[in-house]
């Protein structure tokens, strides 16, 4: 057969960075889920499950948790303007308060048509908002030309890794485990990840002595380490950091000369202790050593709209502030942004809303609290109720749930598990996921997708779907499947 009759692109000649990117979270566990739903939908009965539980991701609106009244009401009046010309029938007929009304026409006034493209680092007025928001949340000036609003945190995330990684020697702490969009983009830039491992038993706490050894290894291996992510609150673990921990990374990033990635898009879901924000840490830090001593540590603060209450993951809306950035540098940021146009439009004024809710005394804000209250609690209460069903298992040992939408039990399997898995070519910990899959419709994810500690095994799920049912199912496939590998 003559060459041009064969095709120009195939695995082993494709960008090989793209190859070696891995993405747990949706990998071959979700894919199957996905085929098995589709069985489903197609009437196959032959399986032991009526449906599959999309445990893998955090996708609150896919397991039934509802959008926010206020927001969709704003954001159905921005995606269909006319439908402010009949204002009587939006407020008598059909539940719209007046606010949701004066709310469509600021943005419309000070946005425009959200059919059309923005400024390239996103609406002034809405980086003016988030600014106001910030500044509220943390004591300190916020300037809205330090505001990005980008496609969700991720895209956020990937803007500024591009920026920060110059080569393959660049090197970027990440914590272990960790959410995989860090490691797979390092993976894409060719660019080398630093791990440092979270203590599980101190609740997945942040040593800094463990980053400081991490750092030195990757140092004497010639890595030039530029910047280190902290994840806060955590993803998968959930752990809210304590202000002397994010005092200890920041004094370690200025000694280091390391910029600060804060992934803060957990930040509403926090159950136990308190979110405190880099960002006032740094400010405060500032106060206290008028010298300057601070003044280039630099911070990247990113929010998004997909998690907390809001939980509007396809609207793909987010943010990141930057603090203490060189001009030029940020005019190198706004470029590689311009490149990409904007962000959604729709998804900016979403942002917008979770900034800048409904206040007390506003026609919406009894049903807004209430809306908000309750989706707080019931995950709360199905987080509870999910680390209640753990501590029954033979072997698994999890925490109590402290925020964000996972939990990331550690799970003891016996040495002919791990062989059934070895036989499969899957460490324990997939053939586990695997198994639980196919028995149950519930998809987690290993906790080799988000790296552990040698020699440990871990899954993740989330405690987004609704009822008790699929927990049940859990608790009994596991001991069926411990009775089947003693």
């Amino acid at each position: 057969m003559s060459s041009s009759n064969t095709r120009r692109l195939t695995i082993d000649n494709i960008n090989p960075h793209v190859r070696a990117a891995q993405y747990a979270v949706r990998g071959e566990l979700a894919v199957k889920s996905e085929e098995l739903r589709a069985s489903l939908l197609r009437g196959t009965s032959n399986l032991p499950f009526k449906q599959v539980i999309s445990a893998n991701i955090g996708n609150p609106q896919q397991l039934d948790q509802k959008p926010i009244t206020f927001f969709r009401q704003v954001l159905s009046l921005l995606e269909n303007p006319l439908l402010l010309e009949q204002e009587d029938v939006l407020i008598n007929h059909l539940g719209y308060k007046t606010d949701v009304i004066e709310r469509a026409r600021w943005f419309l006034k000070h946005v425009g048509s959200v059919g059309a493209y923005s400024a390239s680092n996103g609406a002034p007025a809405i980086r003016q908002h988030i600014a106001d928001f910030l500044e509220k949340r943390d004591g300190f000036p916020a300037n809205w030309q330090d505001i990005y609003l980008s496609a969700g945190a991720s895209s956020g995330v990937n803007t500024l890794l591009h920026i920060i990684c110059a080569d393959e020697k660049s090197g970027i702490l990440v914590p272990i485990p960790q959410y995989p969009l860090y490691t797979a983009t390092l993976s894409l830039l060719n660019a080398t990840c630093v791990p440092y491992l979270l203590d599980e038993s101190k609740n997945w706490g942040t040593d800094i002595n463990t980053i400081k050894e991490s750092y030195q290894k990757a140092k004497e291996a010639g890595v030039d380490t530029r910047a280190i992510v902290i994840i806060n609150p955590g993803n998968p673990t959930g752990a809210s950091l304590p202000e002397e921990d994010i005092r200890a990374v920041l004094e370690f990033a200025r000694q280091e000369r390391l910029v600060v990635l804060a992934d803060e898009v957990y930040q509403t879901n926090v159950f136990i202790g308190e979110f405190i924000s880099f960002k006032r840490v740094l400010r405060q830090l500032q106060k206290e050593n008028p010298d300057g001593k601070f003044d280039c540590v630099e911070l990247a603060s990113l929010h998004s709209v997909s998690k907390g209450m809001v939980g509007e993951c396809g609207h793909r809306g987010g943010y990141f502030e930057l603090v203490n950035f060189d001009p030029e540098v940020q005019a190198q940021i706004y470029k590689f942004v311009s490149i990409m146009l904007c962000a959604p439009v729709i998804g900016q004024c979403l942002v917008e809303l979770m900034v800048n809710p409904p206040k007390a005394g506003e026609p919406s804000y009894e049903l807004y609290q209430k809306e908000y209250r309750n989706i707080y609690e019931g995950l709360k209460e199905r987080a509870n109720a999910l680390h209640k069903a753990f501590e029954q298992m033979e072997g698994v040992e999890c925490g109590a749930p402290q925020g964000a939408m996972y939990l990331f039990p550690t799970i003891n399997l016996t040495p002919k598990a791990a062989e059934a898995a070895a036989k499969e070519g899957r460490t324990p910990d997939e053939f586990y996921c695997m198994k639980l899959l196919e028995a149950t419709g519930v998809c987690v994810v290993p906790g080799s997708g988000f790296g552990q500690k040698e020699g440990s095994l871990h899954f993740r799920t989330t405690f987004l779907a609704p009822g008790t049912e699929w927990v049940g199912s859990i608790v009994k496939f596991h001991k069926e499947f411990m009775d089947q590998y003693r």
